[in-house]
């Protein structure tokens, strides 16, 4: 029988900030588009719009499901997850010099997305059995560790270092929302720049010349430093109030790439200037805050720890792609989430979503 305080505990107030942010996505890739489409072909907004119909309806279906039922899922994700990602080193379809997807029939999925979900799902079943306890040292955390790298490094091998990253940022935010103790902290910063040299020599040229442009872009404005150039061009240009929709010179003159995907920000920025900037990034403090209070009041391990990986994945995408593009981080390409045009990304942030309004639903099971 349906039990109504699940429909009574609903967050609207979560799915309303979420889906505002999508609708100014979607509305900024018509701009990003504007006069581009070829002959016969769909826009790219259009698609987003199918998308987001898409991630609506697993939203849907994920908040049926009792999310404490996930615990079992967790570790057959995480093995399956690992199978895809070496399938994809052995018979993944190669784009733009990555051999990130997988072709299904007619469509093409990215592993890397799942791995977001399964390391998130794996970390919270294997933490939530030890909560609360004393701060972790390095031999309680080999066992998780391994989990993380793993798949991360089969990631990285694509090369997919954006999605790496994002993978590891999450996993360790939830490592050490669980509780990390002091010596294990200064032996892990120290070891990690004595191994920076080591990590230096295995990075692929394109992505050791990522990092010397973040350093000093003007040295190649036309070749490696141009994207991250025009980029500060187009947010800068846009001042105070923008120049309007529709009206950015630098994204209507195509003089910034990627701008439907990585540097989608951009576009919006120089149409909407700073007071649209500041709406945005208020619009996703306000998810992040929010989702923050779903794991505090979520009074079971796995769902409070869920929640908080739901919520690093989110804050660590959004503040790493506009870091990205203002030009404070190394371009790594990692979109912007639900803003950015892609399939695959945005049904992932919105399983999370899903993920977080399941947990704010049945917080009353434990008296939240």
């Amino acid at each position: 029988m349906f039990d109504r305080r699940l429909l009574q505990n609903f967050d609207w107030l979560l799915l309303a900030l979420v889906l505002i942010i999508a609708a100014m996505g979607i509305v900024n890739l018509y701009s990003a588009g504007f006069n581009r489409t070829p002959p016969g072909a769909t826009p790219i907004y259009l698609k987003q719009i199918y998308w987001l119909g898409v991630g609506l309806i697993i939203v849907g279906l994920t908040v049926l499901y009792d999310y404490r039922h996930l615990q079992k899922l967790a570790y057959p994700l995480y093995i399956l997850t690992v199978i895809l990602l070496l399938g994809v080193m052995f018979g993944g379809k190669m784009v733009s010099g990555s051999r990130r997807w997988l072709p299904l029939g007619p469509f093409s999925f990215q592993p890397a997305e799942l791995a977001k979900i399964a390391i998130i799902l794996v970390l919270a079943r294997y933490f939530s059995r030890g909560l609360p306890s004393a701060p972790r040292g390095l031999k309680e955390l080999l066992m998780p560790l391994g989990l993380v790298l793993l798949p991360v490094l089969l990631i990285v091998k694509q090369p997919d270092l954006g999605s790496g990253i994002l993978v590891l940022l999450t996993a360790m935010s939830m490592i050490l929302f669980v509780g990390v103790n002091w010596r294990t902290l200064v032996v892990s910063t120290f070891s990690l720049v004595l191994l920076s040299p080591v990590i230096w020599h295995f990075l692929k040229d394109y992505q050791r010349q990522r990092v010397l442009t973040f350093l000093n872009p003007e040295k190649d404005p036309l070749g490696a430093g141009y994207h991250i150039i025009q980029s500060k061009i187009a947010v800068g240009s846009g001042q105070f109030w923008g120049k309007g929709f529709l009206h950015g010179t630098q994204s209507q003159l195509q003089f910034l790439p990627e701008q439907h995907t990585d540097f989608v920000f951009s576009v919006f920025a120089e149409e909407w200037g700073f007071i649209g900037s500041v709406v945005l990034l208020l619009l996703f403090t306000g998810v992040t805050l929010w989702g923050l209070q779903v794991a505090r009041d979520c009074k079971e391990n796995f769902g409070h720890l869920l929640a908080l990986g739901v919520v690093s994945l989110i804050f660590w995408q959004f503040f790493i792609n506009l870091g990205m593009v203002t030009g404070l981080l190394p371009v790594v390409g990692i979109p912007l989430p639900f803003f950015s045009y892609g399939g695959s990304s945005l049904i992932t942030t919105f399983l999370g979503v899903g993920f977080l309004l399941n947990i704010r639903m049945r917080r009353f099971l434990f008296g939240g």
